[in-house]
C-alpha cells in the first residue's frame, strides 16, 4: 500500500520561496507519474507539476518559478517554489498514478491519480 505525506507548507510573503516535500512509503516506480496539485478555496483543483522517468512537466502558471524533483534514495518528491505570488495560495497535494507507465501526459486532465496525500497549506501574502 502506498502512502504519501506532504510537508513544508507555511506562510510566506510574495517573492519568497518554499520547498514542499512528499514522503512516500510503500513501493513506487519512477516509471509512473507523480505530481503536485493545488486547490484554492472556491476553485477547481489544478495540476501544478509532474515527474516520471520520461521527464517533468509544469502548468503554465508556475513555469520558470517551480521545480519538481525526486530523491530516489529518500523516496521523496519535492516541489521547490520560488518567486511566490498571492495567487499561489492553496492547499498543495502530492499524488501518484500506478497505472500509466512511461506516460507523456502526466498533467493531462484525463490522467487518474489513485494515491493522494492529505495536503499541506501554502499561504502567500502581498
Amino acid at each position: 500500500q502506498v502512502q504519501l505525506v506532504e510537508s513544508g507548507g507555511g506562510s510566506v510573503q510574495a517573492g519568497g520561496s518554499l520547498r514542499l516535500s512528499c514522503a512516500v512509503s510503500g513501493y513506487i516506480s519512477s516509471g509512473y507519474c507523480m505530481a503536485w496539485f493545488r486547490q484554492a478555496p472556491g476553485k477547481d483543483r489544478e495540476a501544478v507539476a509532474s515527474y516520471n522517468n520520461v521527464g517533468t512537466t509544469y502548468a503554465d502558471s508556475v513555469k520558470g518559478r517551480f521545480t519538481i524533483s525526486k530523491d530516489n534514495a529518500k523516496n521523496t518528491l519535492y516541489l521547490q517554489m520560488n518567486s511566490l505570488k498571492p495567487e499561489d495560495t492553496a492547499m498543495y497535494y502530492c499524488a501518484y498514478n500506478s497505472r500509466a507507465l512511461y506516460s507523456r501526459a502526466c498533467l493531462s486532465s484525463t490522467m487518474v491519480y489513485n494515491y493522494w496525500g492529505q495536503g499541506t497549506q501554502v499561504t502567500v501574502s502581498s
